[in-house]
Formats: C-alpha cells, sequence, structure tokens
C-alpha cells in the first residue's frame, strides 16, 4: 500500500512541476507575487526537485533497491528535458543554471531519502 502512496506523490509532484515549469509565465504559481527576488525563486526550483528527488528515492528503493543512479539520472534528466521544453513556450527562456539548480536540488533529494533509509531498520528475511 505504501507503494501506491509514493507512486501517486510522486506522479503528483512531478505534473506540479511540469505545469510550473511550461506554464506561461503569467499564469505560473508564486510564492510571493509575481516580482519574487531571485534567491526565492532558486529556493522553489531547488525545493520543488528535491522533494521530486526524495520521493524519487524512496519509491526506487522499495521497486529497485540500489539504483540510486538510476534514481539521479531520472531527476537531471527531468530537469534537462523540461529546460529545453520551455524553448519551446514563447514568454519562457531556458537557462543552463536553471538546470544546474534543479539538478542539484533532485539529486539532495535522493540523497536525503537514500540516507533516511539507510539508518531504517531492515525487516527479516
Amino acid at each position: 500500500m505504501r507503494r501506491n502512496h509514493l507512486i501517486a506523490a510522486a506522479v503528483i509532484c512531478l505534473v506540479l512541476i511540469v505545469y510550473a515549469t511550461l506554464a506561461k509565465l503569467a499564469g505560473r504559481p508564486a510564492l510571493m507575487g509575481h516580482a519574487e527576488a531571485y534567491w526565492v525563486v532558486v529556493i522553489e526550483r531547488f525545493s520543488a526537485y528535491g522533494l521530486l528527488g526524495f520521493l524519487l528515492g524512496f519509491l526506487l528503493s522499495f521497486l529497485l533497491p540500489g539504483r540510486v543512479k538510476l534514481a539521479c539520472a531520472f531527476v537531471v534528466a527531468v530537469a534537462v528535458g523540461l529546460e529545453v521544453l520551455q524553448a519551446v513556450t514563447p514568454d519562457r527562456d531556458p537557462r543552463f543554471i536553471d538546470v544546474l539548480q534543479k539538478a542539484a536540488g533532485g539529486t539532495v533529494g535522493v540523497l536525503l531519502a537514500q540516507t533516511i533509509l539507510a539508518f531504517l531498520p531492515r525487516p527479516p528475511s
């Protein structure tokens, strides 16, 4: 049952990230209004991808144990792919620094999930 909840949470997180990344600038969700400081946007990106990485880290530990690199690669691929797709949206501009921020957040999320799982007691086999 936990797997279903993790899958649903990861899919919902991914859908929200896709919407926020590809929506027109006027329709994009914002924490503090549309005149946000740059550091707020960096924190938004880092934490959104950190949550996605965290959920994927837990999910892949249940489905495919020992696949930390796969989870990190998936989060980085999502970051790169969505940033490239921003080039199609008229009022959005893809930037390499955004990819780095998103990939760093996702990788930290995966590693945090793996660190937490390392300290949890394992069920007897």
